[in-house]
């Protein structure tokens, strides 16, 4: 079933109504606070007999724990559907819920973890507060149980509904604005070259660069039209790796993020920036079946995208993009060069199109921090 897109919360009635829902789960995170009208909206229905019944209870990268407590809720309550508001992690936990509550036992030990995931026709509707993760368009969340990563995909987990309003965007704070920002690029770019990119998302990519770069003044600038087409370009580029998974520059991002305390998004564009030029002159190492000249015919394309003529042009926007948002290059001492090369996901190392050793990956985490 294709995803329907909603822009004005005059629509919430409307979806309410059509899913005859009376009891709804409400997963969302501190961002909620600020958004006026919709909680004005969520104030009518519950004036017309229906429940909202609020999950706060996880933290940025949740728990499994916290999923089994918005499952008891969802249970005890007897919710029949579920709207998640928030950013990435309050989408992976609201879609963790909708796939494993109508799964058998109560989830103890990981049990959730090990069964397979029967889709389910709970209704669910995504609401989006940053314009970054595009997690409402795509089949994956990220939990942790016993403090590793749990990976999770399936097509239940797409929200059949997603609201993108503008004004969620108002109050984002800069930094929070420039790294999600850079998330939506890097997806976008990661997707555009990957070995597992088609036509059609290579399409989205496309747009979806466009979009960050069309919008980018005027999102820093908190104008609507700027917080509409990045919310807009974010969600694209959710719809690229949706089909693609992302690839080296996610794989190498994540432990950034917890050494030094930066933003995802953030993280990712000290990779991508360091890994376009890279692979430019690697291209002879590719890996992608489709061969190497498609692999630089796919680098040029990217370039096209960001309104540049060929690949290196291409790569020197990029650096020129990260540089003139600001954004810190961490310091990194021996010791965590060391645990950053030994830390990367080699899973999302199989969808980049060239082959990336240790001992690469050690020279690049060079270039990339100071």
């Amino acid at each position: 079933m294709e995803q329907r897109t909603l822009t004005d919360y005059t629509q919430l009635h409307i979806w309410l109504q059509e899913n005859a829902s009376k009891t709804v789960l409400l997963v969302c995170d501190d961002s909620i606070r600020y958004m006026d009208l919709f909680n004005q909206y969520l104030k009518r229905a519950e004036k017309t007999g229906m429940k909202i019944i609020p999950f706060k209870d996880f933290q940025p990268n949740p728990q499994y724990e916290s999923v089994l407590r918005g499952i008891e809720l969802f249970r005890r309550e007897r919710c029949d559907s579920i709207i998640a508001v928030g950013g990435g992690s309050a989408m992976d936990v609201a879609k963790c819920i909708k796939a494993y509550a109508n799964m058998s036992g109560n989830g103890e030990n990981g049990e959730y973890l090990k069964q397979e995931i029967v889709p389910n026709a709970i209704p669910f509707l995504a609401i989006p507060t940053t314009a970054g993760t595009g997690s409402e368009a795509t089949r994956y969340a990220v939990i942790y149980f016993d403090g590793k990563k749990q990976s999770i995909t399936s097509d239940t987990l797409i929200p059949q509904t997603v609201l993108m309003n503008p004004d969620v965007l108002k109050t984002l704070p800069m930094y929070q604005r420039k790294s999600t920002m850079m998330d939506a690029l890097c997806h976008a770019v990661e997707s555009f070259w990957s070995v597992n990119s088609t036509e059609e998302s290579r399409e989205y990519s496309r747009e979806a660069i466009q979009g960050v770069l069309a919008h980018m003044n005027g999102y820093l600038n908190n104008t609507e039209e700027g917080n509409a087409g990045m919310l807009m370009a974010a969600h694209t580029a959710g719809k690229a790796i949706n089909v693609t998974q992302t690839t080296a520059g996610h794989a190498m991002c994540y432990k950034l993020t917890g050494l030094f305390g930066i933003a995802h998004g953030h993280a990712a564009i000290l990779c991508d920036r360091i890994l376009y030029p890279w692979m430019i002159e690697n291209t002879d190492k590719c890996v992608d079946p489709r061969g190497k000249e498609y692999l630089i015919r796919t680098l040029d394309g990217i370039a096209r995208a960001m309104g540049c003529v060929d690949a290196r042009t291409g790569a020197k926007k990029l650096q020129e993009i990260f540089l003139s948002l600001g954004l810190e290059v961490p310091e990194a001492s021996d010791e965590q060069f060391c645990e950053l090369t030994v830390s990367v996901n080699p899973v999302r190392l199989k969808n980049h199109p060239i082959a990336l050793d240790e001992a690469t990956i050690n020279e690049l985490y060079h270039e990339i921090l100071r």
